[in-house]
């Protein structure tokens, strides 16, 4: 995955748009033109994922997935999984 990187904002066409609630951002993505909103969408997709991650990792790292982790293990020493 390719790191997230920030949008130089004279790179995109047009004035600067500040957008602070739910509904501007929502109002300034139907704005997009169809390559703006590819690069808005792959960015994005990249960011959540990231979050996605950093949200795994810390729950992992306290122990919180200790009990799915053993509930796993022990389908797997019962005979209950199957290759894939």
């Amino acid at each position: 995955m390719m790191g997230i990187q920030s949008v130089n904002p004279s790179a995109i066409p047009g004035p600067p748009v500040a957008v602070s609630t739910v509904e501007e951002i929502e109002r300034a993505v139907r704005g997009l033109s169809p390559d703006q909103l590819a690069a808005f969408r792959a960015w994005f997709a990249e960011f959540d994922a990231a979050l996605w991650d950093k949200q795994i990792e810390a729950d992992a790292a306290a122990g919180r997935l200790d009990a799915l982790a053993d509930e796993a293990l022990e389908d797997l020493r019962q005979g209950r999984c199957t290759d894939l």
